[in-house]
């Protein structure tokens, strides 16, 4: 009866958790890149703030909510520098995650426009689980949990390169190595109830010179995770008068996205973008879609006209 019962709760509860240990999902990936891929660090050859704000599923009890904020510039003219945190909350602040990473990257010019970085991340990961906000808990049916406030700090490292000029970037990282167990059963210390996986992320895009006032910038992002379905986003912007950013997203199999940008002058940048589910999670019965805010602000002299690379 007591192994029964231990089997029911993780069949129950481990998908959740699972799910919360994998690397967070954001609309407009393409503006930060630093939290998945440590090359970009200093790619900009500006010092640069950022903050994100995601609500997903929104009117959805219990749905997930992420934030983001990320620091980075050169540190020279071939090493940058960046350090980056992520808090994603699920279920009422039942399961909270932070991440906090420091990024270094190395550049090498391969041609007068090109530029290839390589890139190591360091940092930790605090996983916060309170059982007692689970609506149907009971310490009973989970005899393999000691304790009914989970804490858990994991360090870890990642890796990444970043090619780029002007017009062109792909990138390719793990930002997670390490993979660290959760929940040991004590009566079996090789096993777990849920493992951290590595991530790996691929990021690439374009920017299209249509006329002098707009300009055309697909970019797609391909994850993939071990165990899991692959997660592909395909992008089409387009940017007006180097000030408006317009533009569509598809998430295959799960969401179509509207996104909107605005530059105001140089140094600051406002995004926007917008989520429908397209799965069975999509109607309206079940969510309101998912909303996520970008803001930008980078320290550039008034002297400075171009920043490399411009585009993304």
């Amino acid at each position: 009866m007591k192994k029964a019962l231990r089997s029911l709760f993780i069949l129950l509860v481990a998908p959740t958790f699972m799910f919360g240990q994998q690397d967070a999902q954001f609309t407009q990936y393409m503006y930060n890149t630093l939290t998945v891929n440590p090359a970009y660090a200093g790619s900009r050859d500006v010092l640069g703030v950022s903050l994100l704000h995601r609500s997903q599923w929104i009117g959805l009890d219990g749905a997930p909510s992420t934030q983001t904020f990320n620091i980075q510039g050169p540190y020279n003219e071939r090493v940058g520098l960046g350090f980056s945190i992520v808090h994603d909350e699920i279920g009422n602040n039942t399961n909270q995650n932070t991440y906090f990473d420091i990024a270094f990257s190395y550049s090498v010019p391969t041609s007068e426009k090109n530029t290839l970085s390589f890139g190591l991340m360091a940092g930790g990961h605090m996983l916060n689980i309170d059982f007692n906000k689970l609506r149907n808990y009971s310490a009973s049916l989970a005899p393999s949990i000691e304790e009914e406030l989970y804490k858990r700090f994991s360090p870890n490292i990642g890796a990444g390169v970043y090619y780029h000029n002007n017009q062109f970037y792909i990138g390719f990282s793990v930002p997670d190595l390490l993979e660290t167990e959760h929940f040991q059963n004590p009566e079996d210390a090789g096993t777990a109830i849920t493992k951290e996986k590595m991530n790996f992320h691929l990021i690439s895009g374009y920017v299209f010179d249509l006329n002098p006032s707009l300009k055309f910038k697909p970019a797609t992002l391909i994850k993939a995770v071990p165990g899991s379905p692959l997660q592909v986003d395909v992008k089409a912007n387009f940017w007006l008068q180097e000030k408006f950013t317009l533009g569509a997203a598809y998430r295959l199999d799960a969401a179509v996205s509207g996104l909107f940008g605005f530059q105001m002058g140089k140094n600051f940048m406002l995004g926007l973008a917008y989520d429908r589910e397209v799965s069975s999670l999509g109607g309206t019965r079940f969510n309101d879609g998912s909303f996520e805010v970008f803001l930008r602000y980078e320290f550039i002299k008034a002297e400075k006209i171009d920043i490399t690379p411009r585009f993304f």
